[in-house]
């Protein structure tokens, strides 16, 4: 199986997902089981929103409609073109998955398996169907993936590079555990935004789907505002008001009460608007359901400052900040070449050939 029928594949399985999304009655891919599949991944949807109530059915969807687009042909095509991916011997390749967003690890599955290596998927406990799901489709559609697939949960066999994504603390025990074997080992990060106060009403609008996407439990979730010294947040909080409905999630609503009651008896000033809490904090984490901000003085002081702590950044939400900002409204909506914690996987798994 050569390059260009790795990318069709995959582009195949980007169209069932539109057609999906689509609620198309059939499609022009070579599935004779098309319903029967729109079917199955329905019930797959439903079944681990029960298994894991953040995977909200409207999370799961954002997720499956975030890769029908970039796994359209041209995109795939796009995204490798700078590489030289040759026919080499398949390696073994561990993806040990986090679960905390809806196909979080597909950018890694979807990786090792278009530069022609074997993957090794050790599944989190929180989001165990939808990623076999897909692979049984993509097998479908390209039966020479089916010796190239694997999924576990116990102990991982032999293999011959590993891609592990964990927190801080998890990554330690990764490093150390994986010191002998080519690795990718990713950290915790958070996005973050930089707002003047000369925003339009639209930008804070759609900067509330970079907040609230996913619950902000991914790591281009905007966690932390910096904002100017003299900043006044009415606008913000009128814009975000968009977002309210996110409290009748009961497990989002749970954080919220907990954090409130927390900062509250401890005397910590707040901002709140009933369905999130700002908090005036140096850190760049937040707990669900808070943002924390951080007031600066002039623009090139916190490009300095930013610049500094990179290693803790995914990315950054803003308008004529940095070079390398991210819109408003699309953190939520990375592309293929935008590597988690900048490190480029495909360069990585080309070199372990």
């Amino acid at each position: 199986m050569d390059l260009n029928q790795r990318i069709t594949a995959f582009a195949n399985l980007g169209q069932f997902l539109k057609d999906f999304m689509a609620n198309a009655e059939k499609t022009d891919l070579q599935l004779v089981d098309f319903e029967i599949l729109k079917e199955k991944l329905h019930a797959v949807i439903e079944t681990s929103k029960r298994q894991n109530a953040w995977f909200s059915t409207e999370n799961t969807l954002q997720a499956l409609q975030s890769w029908s687009k970039n796994l359209e042909e041209e995109s795939l095509h796009t995204w490798l073109s700078p590489y030289a991916i040759t026919q080499t011997e398949a390696k073994e390749v561990a993806v040990i998955m986090a679960g905390n967003l809806p196909l979080v690890g597909f950018h890694d599955f979807l990786s090792v398996l278009i530069t022609g290596h074997k993957v090794i998927a050790k599944l989190s406990s929180d989001d165990q169907l939808l990623l076999p799901f897909l692979a049984k489709v993509l097998i479908q559609l390209e039966p020479q993936f089916k010796d190239r697939i694997t999924f576990t949960q116990e102990r991982l066999p032999k293999f011959d590079a590993v891609i592990a994504t964990g927190s801080n603390n998890t990554a330690r025990y990764f490093e150390f555990y994986f010191k002998n074997k080519p690795n990718i080992i990713r950290k915790n990060r958070n996005a973050v935004s930089v707002l003047t106060g000369n925003e339009t009403h639209e930008q804070l609008v759609a900067l509330g789907a970079d907040i609230f996407g996913y619950f902000g439990m991914g790591c281009r979730s905007v966690s932390k505002l910096f904002v100017p010294k003299a900043y006044n947040f009415d606008a913000f909080f009128k814009a975000l008001f968009e977002y309210k409905d996110i409290i009748n999630h009961h497990k989002y609503a749970n954080n919220y009460d907990y954090n409130k009651a927390v900062y509250l008896m401890s005397l910590f000033p707040i901002l709140d608007n009933e369905f999130m809490i700002l908090k005036e904090d140096e850190n760049f984490s937040s707990p669900i359901s808070v943002v924390f901000y951080e007031r600066y003085n002039t623009k090139t002081e916190l490009q300095t400052f930013l610049s500094e702590r990179e290693a803790e950044i995914q990315c950054v939400v803003a308008d004529d900040f940095s070079e390398n900002e991210i819109p408003f409204g699309q953190a939520q909506q990375p592309k293929l070449n935008d590597y988690a914690d900048g490190v480029d996987t495909v360069a990585f798994l080309l070199k372990i050939s």
